[in-house]
């Protein structure tokens, strides 16, 4: 087993989750509220989780968390929160009920509206230290929510807004790639192009962090290595493993920042009348993106050493490369295929300009520039 601290404590290996009651006990949590959803209730993985603890053995569950986090569901799920009088956290599930068990955490324990605490509102000062402990058991290989500072919500008004704070990290990362196990390829196709998008927009953020760009580069190499064995083979343990390893270490390079992916999908998965996948919009607007980066002062360096760790030519087009990548996964290759209509693009063009991730791209971008990418992505 690799025990690891860094930025949180996390616990990888196959069978991990057997565990999770040490996890409880060592944060001093008694009544655990379970955040999770539909499908991973009816996949059985929430009785899997259930039956190997005494502790969470006939807890109260929220499963009401939608494919893109609400301010109404989070409110729910806070109210069964104060109901049962719990202390405590477990995610169980991909990056929503991760987020969504974020947004609980903070909102059972802050006064004020939810979006008193957003980032582009002022908010990462006000998110302290009593946010109620999270336990993260990640249920597929993608968002790195698990280890990340963030929490993605929709609003009632339909803004989709990012909750930052070394707080909102969740105090322990159950990482089983058991649980990963039978994915469904499409599934696994979409939330592995999310773990790629982070670990490549995460090394071409401006900000200085050495470190993280080390790990952005690890994790980039093992998710390019793996992915179609993964979608191939939703058994194959060694590329089930490396996937869940190379989310996780997307998920630790956040502090990084982000760039123009995220400040476009974040808009675009607020679209509630949609419910856009995240990790298939991320697969998208990636290649996209990397063509409009490209004239970027630092790009030429950092895009030859994104080849030179992915062993590609020093004359590949690194932008073709993961258009390429992605046309071989079974997943949309453009917003008109995902059912985007192009009336939006304006306002998803508007949003992205004050996104939080758009301030850390390696190219400034307005506006018209987020248009056009939009509207090659669109094609």
């Amino acid at each position: 087993m690799s025990l690891i601290s860094y930025l949180t404590t996390i616990r990888f290996e196959a069978g991990a989750s057997g565990g999770i009651d040490g996890d409880l006990v060592e944060l001093g949590v008694e009544r655990p509220l379970i955040v999770t959803d539909g499908g991973i209730r009816q996949a059985g993985l929430l009785d899997r989780l259930q039956r190997a603890s005494g502790k969470l053995e006939g807890a109260p569950v929220f499963d009401g968390t939608p494919t893109n986090p609400t301010e109404e569901a989070t409110e729910a799920a806070c109210i069964l929160y104060r109901e049962h009088r719990c202390d405590g956290i477990v995610a169980l599930g991909g990056g929503s009920p991760i987020d969504l068990a974020k947004g609980v955490a903070l909102l059972a324990t802050h006064l004020g509206p939810l979006e008193t605490y957003a980032a582009i509102l002022g908010g990462r000062p006000r998110i302290t230290p009593a946010v109620a402990p999270v336990v993260a058991v990640p249920t597929t290989s993608g968002t790195g929510s698990e280890v990340g500072r963030a929490a993605l919500i929709t609003l009632r008004d339909g803004r989709k807004l990012g909750f930052l704070s070394p707080h909102l990290i969740p105090k322990r990362a159950v990482c089983d790639p058991e649980l990963t196990h039978g994915l469904p390829p499409r599934l696994t196709a979409a939330t592995g192009m999310d773990a790629v998008t982070h670990c490549v927009e995460t090394f071409l953020s401006p900000l200085d962090n050495p470190p993280a760009e080390a790990i952005a580069l690890d994790g980039l190499r093992r998710a390019v290595r793996h992915l179609e064995a993964a979608v191939a083979d939703g058994s194959d343990a060694t590329a089930r493993r490396e996937m869940m390893m190379a989310a996780l270490e997307g998920g630790l390079t956040f502090q990084k920042g982000l760039g123009a992916v995220h400040a476009l999908s974040h808009p675009l998965g607020g679209l509630r009348e949609l419910s856009l996948h995240h990790g298939m919009l991320n697969a998208v607007l990636l290649a996209p993106v990397l063509r409009f980066n490209a004239s970027a002062p630092a790009a030429l360096e950092k895009y030859a050493t994104i080849g030179s760790v992915l062993g590609l030519a020093a004359s590949a087009d690194l932008p073709a490369f993961f258009a390429e990548l992605v046309a071989r996964l079974p997943l949309p290759r453009t917003l008109s295929e995902m059912g985007v209509p192009r009336q939006v693009l304006d306002s998803v063009a508007s949003a992205a300009v004050l996104d939080h991730s758009s301030a850390t791209n390696p190219r400034s971008a307005g506006e018209a520039d987020y248009r056009t990418i939009l509207e090659e992505a669109f094609a």
